[in-house]
């Protein structure tokens, strides 16, 4: 387990900075290329290796710089590099998410838990038991789970909502306010099991980009 951990972070390291190489080059070329058709005046840190850049420019395609635009936005969490998009592979399953408790959780949180449960498609519940975070964690890579999340309590209240997107995150963590439950509705009737539609309104900036990634890869993608 070990070694093949230690594998895979030198695969990843690799990787990055062969794709980071790649990705400056083209950044550079582009520039090049802007500065020769609008007839301005080269950058002083590109004036080196203009010549040598502007040859390699005949023979280029579209691909590579099609390649540096969409960068690393292809699951939608705009990161700088695709392997940093962990949402990159979304869509191709759908996803499957595990459901626990903070440890000796209150019967109010074992009713929430119940509620969040039918809220995710493929979503199971899981007791917390005596079992450690790392246990967990480990169990859930093991069985393919792609999402794992942990509902936190203050004095029988259920207060926070911790979202782990595995095998390598990201991790965001999201306060809850005002909860109530459909167990302290009278006669609401049974619980509609239609997918939900999502609703993201002015989620413009990289941190609002990175936050809408994480809740809506909750969800399966829609089957036209």
């Amino acid at each position: 387990m070990l070694r093949r951990q230690a594998r895979l972070r030198r695969e990843y390291l690799f990787r990055k900075a062969t794709e980071g190489k790649h990705k400056a080059l083209q950044d550079k070329k582009s520039k090049i290329k802007k500065a020769l058709e609008d007839h301005t005046p080269i950058h002083g840190d590109l004036k080196r290796d203009a010549l040598k850049l502007q040859d390699k420019l005949k023979w280029d395609d579209a691909g590579p710089q099609r390649a540096a635009e969409i960068g690393g936005i292809s699951g939608g969490a705009n990161t700088a590099n695709s392997q940093d998009d962990e949402y990159r592979f979304a869509g191709c399953e759908d996803p499957k998410i595990m459901i626990t408790t903070s440890r000796d959780p209150s019967a109010k949180l074992k009713q929430f838990v119940k509620e969040i449960r039918l809220i995710f498609p493929n979503a199971q519940r899981m007791n917390r038991g005596n079992f450690e975070m790392k246990q967990l964690i480990h169990a859930c890579r093991a069985n393919n789970v792609t999402d794992f999340i942990v509902i936190h309590e203050h004095r029988g209240v259920p207060d926070n909502l911790i979202i782990c997107h595995l095998p390598y995150g990201p991790t965001a963590c999201f306060n809850l306010s005002g909860v109530v439950m459909r167990h302290d509705i009278p006669d609401i009737g049974p619980m509609s099991e239609q997918k939900p539609h999502l609703i993201f309104h002015n989620f413009k900036t990289k941190l609002a980009e990175r936050t809408m990634s994480i809740l809506k890869y909750l969800f399966p993608v829609p089957k036209e």
